[in-house]
């Protein structure tokens, strides 16, 4: 099984080099926002895009033949994402290009990269860390996009191709239940307390409305450090979400992998929208809001192909609202599960409960 690894390596560009870099990404957007615009909108497939388009980008942008086909895969999976999601392609931010095979090359003697710009090509070096030399000095680059973040930096995602071995076959399951008292509970009776986060969110928010709030009627002085404030704090909260639900992810992975399991999670895709259609105030709707699962499930899914273990995703209607030993719906209250069925009585913590019912749903 083939898996797609991003590394993302910042690029020592002299003033020069990022004038250039600028001015490529300016004309590979234009491209992609002429060909969204006068190409057939259904048209989603790179081939078939470019088979409409071709000659005209390239005597109307004079961009070599690569960055057109490059240019007409972003139009192409830009539509998909969009139409996934019923909306429409809106449009395209001249902060980055696509390069393949032919128009990036790596050379590991002096650790740098060669990119076809408007125009010439470039010899940019890379701040690489240990970690991103060992995955470049083993794997040959295929791809990249050439990126100017926030920072007003730019960076390199080179793509990587490595194959993944096949997941083995196992009885075993490890059921993970996602929440905001605790962000995942595992079967194995493993958990990580969502309350020191929630502490976390809240303050960077507190923050944040604050310095808005002088930013729009301080004094002039104040207004100007209010801003650079906000912008030095820019995505901080969601660089530890990141982080948090990297290390959540692979300590999971790590623990299937050691006991020969399966992790089974459930498909939360649309808990927001739910969420917000039930009564509450705005911090109850923005603490339900910026939890990122869908996250914590895309990290699970690569580490898990990456690992061998099999990651399965299965509906969450009343997986914790049921009993895992009867089956029968209990009565859920904050962390306290009780079940309703005398028989059996069943009390304990309500998200081992759910963690317990997802194992149970994929063993049946």
């Amino acid at each position: 099984m083939e898996q797609t690894l991003t590394l993302v390596v910042k690029l020592n560009a002299t003033p020069e080099q990022s004038s250039q870099l600028e001015e490529t990404a300016q004309i590979f957007t234009d491209a992609c926002a002429w060909i969204n615009e006068n190409v057939n909108h259904r048209l989603t497939n790179r081939n078939s895009i470019q088979v409409v388009c071709y000659q005209d980008i390239k005597e109307q942008f004079g961009l070599k033949a690569n960055d057109i086909v490059r240019a007409c895969a972003r139009v192409g999976a830009n539509r998909l994402a969009a139409k996934a999601k019923g909306k429409k392609v809106k449009g395209f931010k001249p902060r980055s290009f696509d390069c393949d095979g032919r128009t990036l090359s790596f050379r590991d003697k002096d650790w740098t990269i060669s990119v076809a710009s408007k125009g010439k090509r470039l010899r940019l070096s890379l701040r690489a860390s240990n970690y991103q030399r060992g995955k470049l000095f083993a794997y040959k680059p295929t791809s990249a996009q050439i990126c100017q973040h926030r920072d007003g930096q730019w960076y390199a995602h080179i793509q990587l191709k490595d194959t993944a071995p096949q997941p083995k076959k196992t009885s075993n399951v490890i059921g993970v239940d996602f929440g905001r008292r605790e962000i995942p509970r595992t079967t194995t009776d493993k958990g990580w307390d969502g309350k020191d986060i929630q502490q976390k969110r809240d303050k960077f928010s507190r923050v944040r409305a604050s310095l808005q709030k002088r930013a729009s009627q301080g004094t002039r002085s104040t207004r100007r450090r209010c801003r650079e404030t906000l912008k030095k704090l820019s995505g901080r909260e969601n660089r530890y979400q990141q982080w948090l639900n990297h290390n959540i992810s692979k300590s999971i992975i790590e623990e299937a992998k050691a006991r020969n399991s399966t992790v089974a999670i459930e498909d939360l895709r649309g808990i927001r929208d739910r969420s917000n259609e039930k009564p509450g105030n705005k911090t109850h709707r923005r603490r339900s809001n910026s939890w990122a699962f869908y996250q914590l499930r895309l990290f699970l899914e690569y580490k898990g192909i990456k690992e061998g273990v099999k990651v399965i995703v299965i509906p969450p209607a009343y997986t914790s609202q049921t009993c895992h030993c009867c089956n029968h719906i209990g009565v859920r209250t904050n962390k306290n599960f009780k079940c309703s069925n005398q028989e059996c009585s069943w009390i304990g913590d309500a998200d081992l409960n759910g963690a317990l019912m997802i194992q149970k749903w994929v063993a049946l």
